[in-house]
């Protein structure tokens, strides 16, 4: 009777043993399936989602400027154009071109050859750029007369890109992205003021 006894009180510490081990082995397997399900969401919201490159002129480098006439100019100038790529894949985009603008005509534009921006990197593309204002009317013309006397002239650069980002090979997905840029020039020393991008 006594070994009776004996045999159940060890049975019951066993028992309790196996619930807690099972109780833990549905804990780990909890904390393990909720960690699945969290990759697997950081990996569709962060490294498959496809977002749109930046585009964008940087600080141009002027090589001339003539505006010895009142209501015309002549210019020349290095544009660095970058494509900031934030994705976690290429972004191979389709040719394009870039209209420099004054008081809304163009005065000038320049090809971006096809090419790509690699994942999570910058596309630097130096451009050389030649504008006349040649074309402007008479009430552009009189703007431009105003802007030269105040000593600072005011262009746009405006561009469109067209491309797809590549996520892992398989996955594609198409992205436009736009270039919106005033840039403010000082005509006398003949630097550049300032650029300013949408």
């Amino acid at each position: 009777m006594a070994d009776k006894t004996r045999n159940e009180a060890q049975s019951v510490p066993s028992q309790e043993e196996r619930r807690k081990k099972r109780i833990k082995w549905a804990a780990y397997i909890a904390a393990f399936t909720v960690f699945q399900v969290a990759v697997i969401v950081v990996f569709v919201l962060v490294i498959m989602k496809a977002r749109t490159p930046k585009f964008r002129v940087g600080t141009l480098q002027i090589q001339s400027l003539d505006t010895t006439q009142a209501r015309s100019f002549k210019a020349s100038f290095l544009a660095p154009i970058r494509i900031k790529n934030n994705n976690f894949g290429p972004y191979k985009y389709d040719a394009s071109t870039v209209n420099f603008t004054f008081g809304g005509v163009q005065v000038g534009q320049v090809t971006i050859p096809k090419s790509k921006a690699n994942f999570m990197s910058t596309k630097k593309i130096d451009l050389n750029v030649n504008l006349s204002s040649g074309n402007l009317s008479s009430s552009v013309s009189s703007t431009l007369q105003s802007q030269l006397s105040s000593g600072v002239l005011t262009l746009m650069s405006e561009a469109k890109l067209n491309g797809k980002v590549e996520v892992m090979i398989i996955f594609k997905k198409k992205k436009s992205t736009k270039m919106n840029c005033t840039m403010e020039i000082n005509v006398s020393p003949k630097t550049l003021k300032s650029v300013s991008c949408k």
